[in-house]
């Protein structure tokens, strides 16, 4: 079975954990180089384009719609859970799939150290940090910046050690949330990857109202204003000459005094009962893979 996930460059902290948090949950020597059985597991990553002789078998993934919905009901398809309901119902799939996102069981697994240098930290999508300047912002603000590319193991000492995570990144509240750090949602510089945050904190009956955050230059101002990614040539080439700089200049600091502000309201966090539940139910699907598929690796 091939662990698959979504390996970008930059790395994403959310995608990377697949490649740390499943040693620490099924058997050693799970997982090989098999293409035929394919491991779906933390992303937004249940999508059309997998070859449909492989045999996809859905941990805890999640429908972005980043692509057009795949054919859940072909027969190549084993879900075991699923991020959330907006998933299930996106793939017409049995609603009680919908439990949680799979990085729920970081709770599950050792843990490293808590950082001792952060109060306050600041998450952005990984997308962000090229398109941004979060980093001139946050030292602004007087903020910790959590960069998302980072190793995930130094991210989540951050995680644990913050007082407060502001997040942009999705898996920054997600895993904020496993480990019980509060949390403040902020609004997706891009549209296209707000469908999968409702799609999770249904799954917790989280009140999801995620904030304004100012944006940090021209370029993320350009997201904004036109819906676009705001990477093409011609943004990049209007938003970073000199004569901009004026302008990026007063966006760092609109950006430094929108992370105070938001920093002084109140944040969220899942329910105790509520994080309980979905982690135990999510350790009973893991138990279940293994049941399934745990044979091979014992007499291989």
């Amino acid at each position: 079975m091939k662990l698959t996930y979504f390996q970008g460059d930059p790395p994403n902290f959310g995608d990377e954990l697949n490649a740390t948090m499943w040693s620490h949950l099924l058997p050693a020597g799970f997982f090989d180089d098999d293409a035929s059985e394919l491991f779906i597991g933390i992303g937004s990553i249940i999508q059309h384009g997998y070859p449909k002789d492989a045999r996809k078998i859905v941990v805890g993934s999640g429908y972005g719609g980043y692509t057009i919905k795949p054919d859940a009901h072909d027969g190549s398809w084993d879900f075991h859970f699923v991020r959330g309901p907006q998933t299930t119902e996106a793939l017409g799939l049995n609603p009680d799939l919908a439990i949680a996102d799979s990085a729920i069981l970081l709770r599950q697994t050792p843990l490293p150290a808590p950082a001792t240098d952060i109060k306050i930290g600041f998450i952005p999508h990984y997308e962000s940090i090229e398109r941004g300047n979060w980093k001139v912002a946050c030292d602004l603000a007087g903020i910790s910046f959590i960069d998302p590319t980072d190793p995930p193991e130094r991210i989540i000492q951050q995680i644990l050690g913050a007082k407060l995570v502001i997040t942009e990144a999705m898996h920054g509240a997600i895993v904020a949330d496993a480990l019980r750090t509060p949390w403040i949602a902020v609004r997706t510089m891009h549209h296209i990857h707000r469908f999968k945050w409702y799609d999770w904190v249904k799954s917790l009956d989280i009140d999801y109202q995620p904030a304004f955050l100012f944006p940090s230059n021209l370029r993320e101002s350009w997201a904004v204003t036109t819906g676009r990614s705001g990477s093409g040539p011609r943004a990049k080439a209007a938003c970073t000459s000199k004569l901009a700089q004026p302008l990026n200049n007063a966006c760092h600091h609109m950006a430094a005094r929108s992370l105070q502000k938001l920093a002084q309201m109140r944040p969220s966090l899942s329910t105790d009962a509520n994080i309980e539940r979905a982690t135990d139910q999510a350790m009973s699907a893991i138990n279940g893979l293994i049941a399934k598929y745990g044979r091979k690796v014992a007499f291989a």
